[in-house]
């Protein structure tokens, strides 16, 4: 690390389900440090599978929060053994996994502040908190709260409107709901609600840090047009809840300057400013440079689309968010459950299990498939609720199949027509300057991604995004330093790696979709319409 020594940087820290994880980013953007400890492998005495405890009912899911802390006591420990010059961090900022939430024990504050760095963090705050083991964004044991809480906005409609999400299982307001009904004692004796990214900013700090815009929009409690509490959700949560979760903040804000037990036990600078911890999510959006009018995809074993947004439509599907990198936009996530694992399944059906064979069919049937569509959803999906195959020719009528090439290039163009149909539901437009980011294993597919781009009628790029909420957790922090609001987060990023072009739409093909599109939602309606009987 000797050559590292004078390497001005911002650190990003990653608490995410299974790990915690740091980069250190130097001044022209490069990543020259990374680090990660692993709670199934480093920390056995947690016994943590993916990261997790599953309780019986196999509903409520939470992880220990010592072990979080624990896990930052053995990277700044292996760092500090490794030579890293602490003295040359001029910030850092992190994420945390979303909708997990910590509380914090009646004195801990105390505690914060007056930390000796002599001994490790995790021996000091062993009595810190009022609950040891924390919900996190699996725990699906909330279904009475959520429905408490839409009955008392004026229904599901109402609260995403008024948070941009309906009400759902994993959100903190809902699992906060839940800990004062069942364990009023354990919420009496807590002084401060954090989220896991709030609360290892509150680390760092040595004092509580404020929940920041963006992670505090998936709680179903933030206001996201004024970005303060809302009064009625607070109320249907919990008692003195606003006084526990404090004000929240602009995600670029700095909150403060690093405690003064990092400066002595591992060498920071005095001055070493904390910038608000977010989302993973949030995190993810700024370390892949989202601009206005972009969309992330990320064509995982579910597939993920992140979607800049100016004036958003909250739905009863998908979430939206105060933007981590402007705090006069938003952001919107939308998932779909019957990503890779759909495609993988037909390619070994149709295709021999091959991914060459999948796009000779996609290379020899041509842009718009003769008008036959397809829905593959061999899991209940979450956009729209539906399972099941259902395949349609070109006159409307629902057949038991397609020739093999049909098949693949209907799974495909029906996987991009639903995410564009469902993104123009939250509001999202297709712009000029729009590009697409693809990330995930099939964006290493050219035939996929060529696919995309005509369906969306604008080019797609691949981009490394192996470490992104890390990553963009640094290049969060070099924007609260430059003054965050003030300064474009495009400016203080422009260094970093520029995204590669993989396709661009065909000549045509906005032609050929426009129709298609209109059909695809209108078979979507009827496909739903037949399964769940017509809305009331």
């Amino acid at each position: 690390m000797a050559e590292h020594a004078a390497r001005r940087c911002c650190l990003g820290w990653d608490f995410s389900t299974q790990q915690v994880k740091v980069v250190a980013v130097d001044a022209e953007l490069n990543v020259f440090y990374e680090d990660s400890v692993l709670f199934d492998r480093d920390l056995l005495e947690f016994g943590t599978q993916g990261g997790v405890h599953v309780h019986e009912d196999g509903l409520t899911v939470t992880s220990p929060v010592l072990m979080w802390v624990q896990a930052l006591d053995i990277i700044l420990e292996k760092m500090k053994a490794s030579g890293f010059d602490f003295s040359q961090v001029l910030a850092l900022s992190g994420a945390g996994q979303q909708h997990g939430s910590v509380y914090w024990k009646a004195g801990a504050s105390q505690v914060l502040t007056s930390l000796s760095p002599d001994l490790l963090l995790h021996e000091q705050l062993q009595a810190c908190f009022s609950i040891r083991d924390c919900p996190v964004w699996m725990d699906s044991s909330t279904t009475a709260q959520c429905r408490q809480l839409e009955a008392t906005v004026g229904g599901a409609q109402a609260l995403s409107c008024l948070t941009g999400s309906r009400a759902y299982e994993r959100f903190t307001g809902n699992q906060i709901a839940k800990l004062y009904q069942q364990n009023p004692e354990a919420y009496s004796h807590t002084e401060r609600i954090s989220l896991v990214s709030s609360f290892a900013a509150s680390l760092f700090l040595g004092s509580y840090s404020p929940i920041d815009y963006s992670d505090g929009s998936g709680m179903n409690l933030l206001r996201i047009q004024d970005k303060v509490w809302s009064q009625a959700c607070l109320g249907a949560c919990a008692p003195h809840l606003e006084e526990k979760l404090g004000l929240p903040v602009p995600s670029c804000s700095v909150v403060g300057a690093i405690s003064s037990y990092f400066v002595q036990r591992y060498g920071f600078p005095p001055g070493c400013k904390v910038v608000a911890f977010t989302g993973d999510n949030p995190a993810s959006l700024a370390g892949m440079r989202l601009e206005e009018g972009d969309i992330a995809v990320s064509l995982g074993t579910s597939d993920t689309l992140f979607l800049w947004l100016q004036e958003p439509t909250p739905t009863l599907e998908g979430h939206i968010f105060c933007n981590p990198v402007d705090p006069q936009h938003y952001m919107a996530l939308l998932c779909f459950k019957n990503g890779s694992l759909m495609r993988e399944k037909i390619r070994d059906e149709l295709a021999s299990s091959s991914w060459s064979e999948f796009s000779k069919a996609l290379q020899s049937t041509e842009m718009g498939n003769s008008g036959n569509l397809g829905f593959y959803f061999d899991v209940m999906e979450i956009t729209p609720e539906i399972i099941g195959r259902h395949r349609f020719s070109a006159e409307n009528h629902e057949v038991s199949a397609f020739p093999w090439d049909v098949e693949i290039r209907a799974l495909i163009e029906g996987q991009f027509m639903a995410k564009k149909i469902h993104a123009e539901g939250l509001g999202y437009r297709v712009m000029p300057k729009t590009k697409i980011l693809a990330t995930g294993g099939a964006s290493h597919n050219r035939d996929i991604l060529q696919v995309l781009a005509d369906v969306f009628g604008t080019p797609v790029y691949v981009i490394d995004t192996a470490n992104s909420a890390c990553v963009g957790s640094a290049y969060r922090a070099f924007h609260g330093l430059a003054a965050g609001t003030d300064v474009p987060f495009s400016e203080v990023v422009k260094l970093a790696p520029n995204p590669r072009l993989a396709a661009a739409p065909t000549p045509g093909a906005s032609q050929v979709y426009e129709a298609l599109l209109q059909r695809y939602a209108m078979l979507e309606q009827r496909i739903l319409t037949q399964t769940r009987g017509p809305p009331e």
